[in-house]
């Protein structure tokens, strides 16, 4: 399969799934979310796959939501209905969950894959992307790799809730409260991903931990991945999830969310950001601030 955003290939009972937009940090689009949910269930479905593994093309995998076609979307909201351009519109957080709950349902896919899922990041995986790449049985990171949820800083909550089942209450707590960067070998020393590996080997080791597994007939691998995932879902994951998709809306509505979008449209999205991020000194603001540290020196 090739699309616009990704292509798939299966070999040695591994079905492959590569994301391409690189130039775009493979940032998330809703064409990106109909292919990947495409590519998930053909995996899944397909007799010759025992194990889905999702990589990655280009410096990033996953930047997360794109903030031009999103912040524009949020944007549109505001305007006046045509029946009465002097009443502006009113947001529809019924709407708004209907929305974003398809982009959740094809996140977690991943995860109710009835076969294992793996995933291979380099690179920056932050925001929607952690979303995403969480619902993953498995993630192996390149020691380059970067995650964290910056929009809990303002303008989002995660979608998919999966923080504290991966890591546990507190920890989740201190990232979720700050929104901070976390590097690919703490994330691994903390449990939020399996491990890190020399970046040249994150191709190489992420196959052939899949094609290990692989080895393994399909029929065991649904039943155990079944019988490890049910520990989360009686901890109430779908009601966390819920709960995490409807505070995502909330959260870009609040007066503070509106004010990021409203800066967005003025001085564009990568403005905004870097002024959400410049006082915490991480993500791409951490470049800048060693940058004039080096001038001043």
């Amino acid at each position: 399969m090739l699309g616009r955003t990704l292509r798939t290939d299966v070999d040695e009972g591994v079905f492959a799934i590569t994301l391409t937009r690189a130039a775009e940090y493979n940032t998330i689009t809703p064409e990106f979310r109909d292919e990947l949910a495409a590519a998930i269930d053909a995996g899944d479905a397909d007799p010759e796959a025992h194990v889905i593994l999702l990589r990655a093309e280009g410096p990033a995998f996953c930047a997360g939501y794109g903030l031009d076609w999103s912040t524009a979307a949020q944007s549109a909201e505001q305007r006046p209905e045509r029946s009465d351009r002097a009443r502006p519109r009113v947001w529809d957080s019924v709407a708004d969950l209907r929305m974003m709950s398809r982009f959740v349902a094809t996140y977690m896919k991943l995860w109710y894959a009835a076969k294992p899922t793996i995933a291979a990041v380099q690179g920056w995986c932050v925001g929607g992307g952690t979303d995403m790449v969480l619902c993953a049985d498995l993630i192996i990171a390149g020691e380059g790799a970067r995650f964290g949820y910056p929009p809990s800083r303002v303008w989002g909550t995660p979608t998919t809730a999966m923080w504290v089942y991966r890591m546990g209450l507190e920890r989740a707590k201190r990232y979720m409260l700050t929104g901070d960067e976390i590097e690919a070998r703490k994330a691994a020393e903390i449990g939020l991903i399996l491990e890190a590996v020399p970046d040249a080997e994150l191709a190489s080791h992420s196959l052939a931990l899949a094609k290990r597994m692989a080895q393994v007939p399909t029929t065991q691998l649904v039943m155990l991945k079944l019988l490890c995932n049910q520990t989360a879902e009686n901890m109430g994951l779908a009601s966390s999830r819920t709960l995490g998709t409807l505070f995502d809306g909330i959260a870009r509505h609040t007066q503070e969310g509106l004010d990021f979008v409203t800066r967005a449209r003025e001085a564009g999205f990568r403005q905004a950001v870097r002024e959400r991020d410049d006082p915490f000194g991480d993500y791409g603001s951490r470049k800048r601030a060693t940058k004039r540290k080096e001038k001043k020196t």
